[in-house]
């Protein structure tokens, strides 16, 4: 049976990536972070390919998530791009892969790292998942476990990496920075960065039976704090969501596609209200 890899890639975890003119397209060094991501891609790319995959498709997971640079992108790997599409950053994934592997990944919102954020930053300050906090990885990892796959790898700066590892056990990391403030970090060479992603890539390919897939019991209980209450008051608009606070809405469902689809449509109304 062929060995199936999928690869979901944020930016804001890229080894040199620090600030949002680098993560915008139009700002400063765009360009030069599409390449670095690029660049950590193929790495990942590599060091599955290395542990035996037979196929491996990468999911663009940043922003317009139209980032990665398709003529630098490793040719073996196949490229999902464009929003908005169906579950996001984790896009195509479905019960036939093997391991999933996160590149990239910044911390959750309201905590230390290189601009932590959870989804929307400017929408979300805080998520919670059965009363646990959830950041973007957590929530990709239920994605992922609903379908039975684990994920064997994230990199990112060691905030990132070090929720990781509370959050699934046995995981490998690769910290290709350590955060010196929200905008500024000590980073690992792009090479550096790169020969670490790759190696773990392999061994985390090689390990993957090893780490179990991350299950949230059901039914799922969701805590979603905004940044201001006009945003908590329009997602009640949404049947069976209560608002809990000024700024506080919560939910419940049973399946966790429909969990992760409801949050990220609590989050869509939210935003709308910052055009007014």
């Amino acid at each position: 049976m062929a060995l199936r890899v999928f690869i979901s890639v944020d930016m804001e975890g890229v080894s040199g990536v620090v600030h949002p003119q680098q993560t915008s397209a139009g700002g400063q060094d765009y360009d030069i972070a599409r390449r670095l991501m690029t660049l950590e891609a193929n790495a990942a790319v590599e060091g599955a390919m290395a542990a035996g995959a037979d196929e491996v498709v990468v999911n663009d997971s940043h922003g317009s998530q139209r980032n990665l640079l398709p003529e630098l992108l490793d040719q073996r790997a196949r490229l999902i791009t464009g929003s908005p599409k169906p579950l996001t950053m984790m896009a195509g994934l479905d019960p036939t892969y093997d391991a999933a592997i996160c590149i990239g990944y910044h911390s959750r919102a309201g905590t230390t790292g290189i601009m932590d954020h959870t989804i929307m930053g400017s929408v979300v300050y805080d998520v919670r998942v059965n009363s646990e906090p959830q950041g973007e990885l957590g929530l990709n990892a239920g994605i992922a476990g609903y379908f039975g796959v684990p994920i064997v790898l994230v990199s990112g700066d060691s905030n990132a990496t070090a929720q990781a590892e509370e959050r699934i056990p046995g995981v490998e990391v690769a910290s290709v920075k350590e955060a010196l403030s929200r905008y500024a970090a000590r980073s690992l060479s792009p090479s550096d960065a790169q020969a670490l992603i790759r190696h773990r890539a392999q061994r985390a390919v090689e390990r993957r039976g090893e780490i179990a897939p991350v299950r949230y019991p059901a039914p799922v209980h969701v805590s979603l704090q905004f940044m201001n209450s006009a945003m908590a008051e329009v997602a009640t608009l949404i049947p069976g969501v209560r608002q809990t606070s000024a700024i506080t809405v919560e939910y419940t469902l049973d399946d966790f596609l429909e969990v992760f689809n409801c949050l990220r449509a609590l989050i869509y109304l939210g935003g709308a209200t910052l055009a007014r």
